[in-house]
């Protein structure tokens, strides 16, 4: 029964009809509590194979956005579209199982097993989705494939083979979160402030090797920042002011 729920929505995300990647349209979504806030987006696409970089501060509703978008929340109003599918009418164990196949995701804080090798933190998510799985074993023995994607974001063969993920630096700690989100070629690349602990070198590095690897695979990338300085790298810059309505309360 796993197995076929995993093949459903596996299938679903695979509509190729829509330009877009992503769809939001007169969406609402209010978070719940005794200070609610609440994010009103009426329209925003993000086109398939796109760089995007949304822009804005602290507090501005960007983590709420990225939770509507990759369907940890679903919206009180309004709909999403991802990759054909309408993330609320999914369940959300079946949203899980969608994010899991079709999004890869860099934590702002990488969210890394300390003492797993950064083998078994790239190959984390092919525990979990079977699409993602067939799609790196077709590349060759899965290690091998998480080996050669570490060492083409950069980081020596030797640290690959020897170090253990709690002992690297932060650069190379991000470029194992970046191949783990990158592993089994995902439609959907999101990036939560990843850049946000490097300096200007590294960082400009780092987005270098991450598109060049997202665009072999003809994957999207969305990424969230407060940083305007990165703009030059991306096909596209939204501010979330631009797109988005934020208020203390519920709409009226």
């Amino acid at each position: 029964m796993t197995d076929l729920l995993t093949a459903e929505v596996g299938r679903q995300g695979e509509s190729v009809g829509s330009p877009d990647a992503v769809s939001f349209a007169n969406v609402e979504y209010t978070w719940p509590g005794s200070s609610p806030f609440t994010l009103a987006i009426a329209d925003f696409t993000l086109a398939r194979g796109e760089k995007l970089l949304l822009l804005g501060p602290s507090g501005s509703g960007k983590s709420t956005f990225l939770s509507l978008l990759a369907g940890i929340v679903v919206p009180d109003k309004g709909e999403i579209d991802v990759l054909g599918t309408d993330m609320a009418q999914l369940s959300g164990a079946a949203r899980d199982r969608f994010r899991v196949e079709h999004f890869g995701i860099i934590f702002q804080m990488f969210n890394l097993l300390p003492y797993g090798t950064q083998i078994d933190n790239v190959l984390l998510p092919l525990h979990f989705s079977r699409t993602r799985r067939d799609r790196a074993r077709a590349e060759g023995a899965l290690d091998d494939v998480a080996a050669r994607l570490l060492a083409k974001l950069g980081i020596d063969k030797a640290v690959i083979a020897t170090a253990r993920t709690a002992n690297l630096s932060v650069g190379q700690q991000q470029r194992v979160a970046a191949a783990r989100a990158l592993i089994g070629s995902p439609q959907i690349i999101v990036a939560d402030e990843p850049t946000s602990a490097l300096d200007r070198n590294t960082e400009g590095a780092f987005l270098n090797l991450l598109f060049a690897q997202s665009t072999s695979a003809g994957a999207s990338v969305i990424m969230v920042s407060h940083d305007e300085s990165l703009a030059r790298y991306f096909d596209r810059v939204v501010r979330l002011d631009e797109i988005a309505a934020a208020t203390r309360g519920a709409l009226s």
